[in-house]
């Protein structure tokens, strides 16, 4: 792949030099988290993430969130839950835990329960932003991998999750209805 911005031989073999006299592209852009400010969650941001969440899914999830709020801020001594701002108001967020080992494997993991961007923010890099910053705060962890698991039906985040490398697992996922 040629930089861009640098005239190289259009032909085989033809021998001509680079032009270095075109002025050249910024091969770097702003970092999604640099374009959209992205801090650790706190428990005054319950309220708009449920507000968020409802948008989103048509549910009160009040008493989920909540849980995962508190497992997140008190219960955890690795705090990467996040929440994305725009004008001071929280837009997007993401629930994750570091997870040391699950199911007989000893292997440092995050695990990602929820995310969630207000619908009139959708497709504004809200969402990158704060998998930007989940990514880095994960990796300075080292934690070399995320899980999470979302419903097969659920197209359009199926979509931005492989946009953004995730994959499906080699792991098997069972459930059993108990009643």
């Amino acid at each position: 792949m040629k930089p861009p911005g640098l005239s190289l031989p259009r032909r085989i073999g033809e021998a001509h030099e680079i032009d270095y006299s075109k002025p050249l592209v910024a091969d770097f852009a702003p970092l999604a988290r640099d374009r959209i400010p992205v801090r650790s969650m706190a428990e005054s941001d319950l309220r708009p993430i449920v507000a968020i969440d409802r948008r989103i899914t048509g549910r009160a999830r009040t008493a989920y969130l909540r849980q995962k709020l508190m497992e997140a801020l008190h219960q955890s001594d690795v705090r990467v839950s996040l929440v994305a701002e725009l004008d001071g108001c929280p837009v997007g967020f993401v629930m994750a835990r570091v997870d040391l080992g699950e199911f007989g494997r000893a292997e440092p993991a995050a695990v990602m329960d929820t995310i969630g961007v207000d619908p009139d923010y959708q497709r504004q890099g809200v969402g990158r932003s704060l998998f930007s910053q989940l990514f880095l705060n994960l990796a300075a962890l080292r934690v070399e991998r995320i899980r999470t698991e979302l419903d097969w039906r659920d197209r359009e985040l199926l979509a931005f999750l492989d946009v953004c490398g995730f994959r499906p697992s080699q792991q098997l996922c069972f459930d059993l209805a108990l009643v």
